[in-house]
């Protein structure tokens, strides 16, 4: 992973999930030392989670990329069900 620096926090982990990523930065500078953000693009960092905890901070990566997961489950299962019903109604 290559070297990203946003707001004096160093992004030491990452996460893909779809066309959306989840990073986890450390600052030794800030009180809040560890932040989770939503990030598009790898430079656009967005509604961060701030801790003084790397364990919640390694914690809250994780249940953000389970729950995009979780998402993107519905979303398909919602596609699945819409286009059997489309498929139903064909059949009619």
């Amino acid at each position: 992973m290559e070297k990203r620096v946003n707001q004096g926090y160093e992004i030491v982990q990452s996460i893909e999930v779809g066309t959306s990523e989840f990073v986890l930065g450390v600052s030794q500078y800030h009180p809040e030392q560890f932040v989770t953000w939503k990030c598009s693009g790898k430079t656009d960092y967005y509604w961060g989670h701030y801790t003084d905890s790397l364990l919640k901070a390694t914690k809250d990566l994780c249940e953000r990329a389970l729950e995009e997961i979780s998402y993107l489950e519905q979303r398909e299962q919602r596609r699945g069900t819409k286009k059997e019903i489309q498929e139903t109604a064909q059949e009619r």
